[in-house]
């Protein structure tokens, strides 16, 4: 039996000051930005690892992993539906939704896996039509192919860690990501290079290293946060079937799919053109986008403990914590980015240098880096008000005015910069900035005129 609904103790408290709310979204959203920036680091030691193997290692890995991720994040963003249907199930005391939440969290991650493994179990024709270098096009299939076997792992974790975010349960996640890295890291190093007697699988031993500390993050989530499951999972029932329960948490969480989707397919399309340019200008590309992504998990956790906050406060009908966490979390994410766009204008070629001693390939991350500190405060706005609305349940139209900035703004515009007026690589970046700015003005005037009004729990 579910137990009985009770309002949680933790949301007892009433911030009264912007200040006293600054500190509860920064002890909520540290632990999140530092699982978002574990997870993100396991692509940064696939690239850093790769980097030392080759040019070409590095090139096929970078556009292997982006064209996962760009399936992947959708899976994640449909999931996130979680987000605002357990903070404000949670928020308002009501327990027997949160336990029906999570059994249909779960199996929409298995249903969603099918597809996405049958998309990613061979995508070189796609690379090749997109004229990729042939050796990126092998190295990335195989990269692609080896990690589509982590995609269940990944997906079921996403609906257990958004269950236990949403109730502000974080260290469990936290612990295995760390142990997640750790995994990584050592089977990266194993099975790239063919130490210890292992196979030297190069591109493809990357891939398998991930997908195994995938499932091994499932695992150690799963026994780090049972006794705080337990009151919510008495396995699967009725709830599981209901299908009309599906279709709202879907209308929820599609957007949120799309959304991320769109962001992320404008930066996967940009490495394409960024192929078509050469090996040295994609592998460029791809450090930089690795470290501009690395600073987007901040704002990207900050976005994440912004729902859980908001959507907190709603369940508990009190819009003016609503308004202080949004306000806090804003300035937290912006202020973060601006810390990092310095550090980016300030040592664009060392950073490169992480990477690879290939003297091309950081000649180009060297010239994007500037450029990518130009959009950081503008990024952090922009996810930390996707987050903020997110937990109000406001996902469709957010998801419309991103598609209209980044691909009828951005793509456009990163076109005739790089090709028409010959600008190359850094005008394929210029034209992502602007995308970037356009989509953080619109979000905000969103955000501000939804947080005016009375928002009420979503069904």
């Amino acid at each position: 039996m579910t137990p009985p609904s009770s309002a949680p103790p933790d949301l007892q408290p009433v911030y009264p000051t912007f200040g006293a709310e600054l500190v509860a979204a920064s002890r909520l959203a540290a632990p999140v930005v530092f699982v978002q920036l574990g997870v993100m680091l396991m692509g940064v030691v696939d690239t850093l690892m790769l980097g030392h193997l080759s040019a070409e290692a590095l090139a096929a890995g970078g556009i292997g992993h982006a064209t996962n991720i760009a399936l992947l994040i959708f899976g994640f963003g449909t999931l996130s539906a979680l987000d605002p249907l357990i903070a404000q199930a949670y928020g308002a005391g009501d327990r027997a939704s949160v336990a029906a939440h999570l059994q249909r969290g779960l199996v929409l991650a298995l249903a969603l896996s099918l597809p996405l493994c049958l998309i990613l179990w061979d995508l070189r024709p796609l690379l090749r039509l997109f004229g990729q270098p042939a050796v990126v096009v092998e190295g990335a299939g195989s990269y692609i192919r080896g990690i589509l076997w982590g995609v269940p792992a990944y997906l079921l974790f996403t609906a257990f860690r958004q269950t236990l975010q949403a109730m502000r349960i974080v260290r469990p996640a936290a612990t295995a990501i760390v142990f997640g890295n750790v995994f990584n890291l050592v089977f990266n190093w194993l099975l790239i290079f063919g130490h210890l007697g292992f196979p030297a699988l190069g591109v493809r031993g990357s891939a398998y290293a991930t997908s195994g500390a995938r499932w091994g993050m499932l695992v150690w989530l799963l026994v780090a946060s049972r006794r705080q499951l337990a009151p919510y999972w008495n396995g699967f029932t009725a709830e599981a079937a209901a299908v009309g329960r599906y279709v709202r948490m879907l209308r929820i969480g599609i957007p949120i799919g799309l959304h991320s989707s769109i962001e992320i397919l404008l930066f996967a399309t940009v490495a394409f053109l960024m192929g078509r340019m050469g090996v040295a200008e994609l592998a460029g590309h791809q450090i930089a986008i690795n470290l501009a992504s690395l600073s987007f998990m901040v704002p990207m956790g900050i976005g994440s403990a912004a729902a859980t906050l908001v959507g907190n406060a709603i369940g508990h009908q009190d819009m003016r914590e609503a308004r202080r966490a949004a306000g806090a979390c804003l300035f937290l994410g912006g202020g973060t980015m601006f810390l990092f766009a310095l550090v980016f204008a300030a040592f664009p070629e060392g950073l490169a240098r992480l990477y690879t001693a290939d003297a091309a390939t950081v000649a180009v991350a060297a010239m994007l880096l500037p450029i990518a500190a130009v959009f950081q405060v503008f990024d952090g706005l922009q996810v930390v008000s996707v987050g903020v609305l997110r937990g109000a349940a406001d996902t469709a139209f957010p998801a419309a005015l991103a598609l209209v900035g980044f691909w009828a703004v951005g793509l456009p515009a990163s076109w005739l910069l790089g090709f028409r007026f010959g600008f190359g690589a850094a005008g394929l970046w210029w034209g992502l900035t602007l995308a970037i700015a356009a989509v953080a003005t619109l979000l905000m005037l969103r955000m501000t005129s939804r947080l005016r009004r009375h928002i009420q729990r979503a069904a």
